[in-house]
């Protein structure tokens, strides 16, 4: 990337650092606070200049193809926009691409919730054999192999040594200050605009009729908990969710509840994008899911008119 689009890339952004680190003081987007830092992982902008190379380095895959930014591209609402994503050798994910937008604010990370910080997640799609087919072994001597990379390290770290940890540790760094904020939801509840008035409606519906916010809630609107709505469970052999990590029953085809921030950007929407648009979504929603034997007991037909549910679009 030039220099320029990195100055664009970070005024466009608003990172995001603890008070007690003012070597790094980026403000937040309006209606966002700023995010949990590990307290092994201090925020510095050392170790975010060295994150954002990693972020866009496709050396950090076996044959150079795929970098973080491959799947999660910035100019593509941090996703890439498509159902599923595609590895090296061409190879199909099984899931779409969550955007990175406000991933900092999570709980976990995944659809299935199988990391618990971005650190444990950064060093998952390296190890894939579909997404980056490197071991971790193979990609620290590779980056340790390459001269401008152990300078880097020093800087962010105090010594040149590469390790999986201070790569998972510098590229969760960047992806912390990848925040959004300031939609013109935001402004209205700060009384800084105000919406038009089919999103207001929606408003309404949102936080009412249509009953979002039980699972979207708070300001990342997502209660980072896991439910099935039924998408895919009718397919041959569905994909089970956060039941592969736990086990649980009750845990059949229920995904991580994502962000509604940037929707306009992020389509086509669900684990496998199976809805193209948000008009689909939100019809999805008004007939309850899709039956099933594990369905959440929150999905519900929501008896929208077509009218509610146009105006409940213009505030997603």
């Amino acid at each position: 990337m030039t220099s320029f689009i990195l100055a664009a890339l970070f005024s466009a952004l608003s990172p995001a650092a603890r008070a007690a680190d003012p070597a790094y003081p980026f403000p937040l987007p309006l209606g966002m606070a700023a995010p949990d830092v590990p307290e092994d992982n201090a925020l510095t902008k050392a170790k975010v200049e060295l994150g954002k190379l990693l972020y866009f380095d496709k050396r950090l895959s076996r044959d150079g193809t795929v970098s973080c930014a491959t799947c999660h591209d910035p100019k593509k609402g941090w996703t890439d926009q498509a159902p599923v994503s595609t590895g090296i050798k061409g190879q199909k994910g099984g899931r779409s691409a969550p955007t990175v937008l406000n991933s900092a604010y999570l709980d976990v990370q995944f659809w299935d919730g199988r990391a618990a910080s971005l650190e444990e997640q950064a060093k998952g799609p390296i190890a894939n054999p579909v997404e980056m087919g490197f071991t971790h072994e193979e990609a620290v001597k590779r980056l340790a192999g390459i001269k401008g990379y152990p300078p880097l390290f020093k800087a962010a770290f105090g010594d040149d040594a590469v390790s999986i940890d201070r790569v998972a540790k510098a590229i969760a760094s960047f992806e912390r200050i990848v925040v959004t904020g300031n939609a013109p939801y935001d402004r209205q509840e700060a009384k800084k605009g105000e919406m038009a008035p089919a999103a207001r409606r929606g408003m309404a519906l949102y936080f009412g009729k249509a009953n979002c916010s039980v699972c979207h809630s708070g300001p990342n609107f997502t209660d980072s908990q896991f439910h099935n709505l039924g998408v895919g469970m009718a397919a041959a052999k569905p994909d089970l969710g956060r039941y592969d990590q736990t086990k649980l029953e009750a845990d059949k085809g229920a995904f991580k509840t994502p962000t509604l921030r940037n929707l306009r950007d992020t389509a086509p929407y669900m684990h496998d994008g199976s809805q193209g648009t948000l008009v689909e979504v939100v019809a999805f929603y008004n007939k309850g899911g899709e039956k099933n034997a594990s369905l959440s007991d929150k999905m519900r037909p929501l008896k929208l008119s077509d009218a509610e549910q146009k105006d409940l679009v213009a505030f997603l």
